[in-house]
């Protein structure tokens, strides 16, 4: 897994800096927001992004019930087969078109997360799909394309087909894509704050509730960002 983890830092230097580019113009310049989707266990990267200590404050959680695992496996993987769905998330969300979608899917070949970008697509609104190009290619496209192809910038997880890693020969376990998916995420965050600082910036990040000055450091970006955010409620 720490193998496979450098091979994903090393192929995504470019694609992350071209990310960063967006964020900074139209989340951290502009104000706008940066709208986060998955189904599965590719929402487990949705709840990595929102309302995270260190994370931004500028992240809004799509979200559906029907997908969620816990609300029942097999249905899950069942919502995410079908069309149509992604078309209304994204509508209840009520999107700027100055928002930026990332799409956190590994096979990204379910109807879901391709239409979900188009959807976003339709609105002008940039995507930013987090997938596996050998996934991508090896999965039943389901949807007609995949994600990577819809999408305007691809973070590729460098998951294998299966999203196991252990053995390296024949891999059976350890289920790398949830690891890949926050590390990409770091990644950015990092990219993010150092442009930040050489302009003269501050990003707008989360503090640990848990910490000494936490709430008051957050009640800020609380009242600024609720009214578009109420999943922050």
């Amino acid at each position: 897994m720490r193998d496979r983890l450098a091979l994903v830092q090393e192929r995504n230097t470019a694609a992350l800096s071209e990310v960063a580019d967006v964020l900074m113009e139209r989340v951290v310049e502009g104000g706008g927001l940066v709208l986060a989707a998955g189904a599965g266990h590719s929402f487990n990267a949705v709840t990595e992004a929102f309302h995270r200590a260190g994370g931004l404050a500028t992240v809004k959680p799509l979200h559906e019930p029907q997908l969620l695992l816990v609300n029942g496996a097999s249905s899950s993987t069942a919502a995410e087969r079908r069309q149509g769905l992604a078309a209304e998330v994204l509508d209840r969300a009520k999107p700027d078109p100055g928002d930026v979608l990332f799409v956190f899917s590994t096979s990204g070949v379910n109807f879901y997360p391709v239409e979900m970008a188009r959807a976003a697509a339709d609105r002008r609104i940039p995507v930013v799909a987090v997938t596996s190009r050998e996934c991508n290619a090896a999965a039943p496209a389901r949807a007609g394309t995949t994600l990577g192809e819809e999408a305007d910038h691809v973070l590729d997880t460098c998951v294998s087909p299966g999203d196991v890693a252990y053995p390296p020969q024949h891999p059976e376990t350890g289920a790398l894509s949830s690891l890949a998916n926050t590390f990409l995420w770091n990644l950015l965050l990092a990219e993010l704050h150092a442009r930040a600082a050489a302009s003269g910036r501050r990003l707008p990040l989360w503090r640990s509730s848990n910490m000494h000055g936490g709430d008051e450091a957050n009640a800020g970006l609380l009242e600024h960002y609720g009214s578009r955010i109420p999943e922050l409620g």
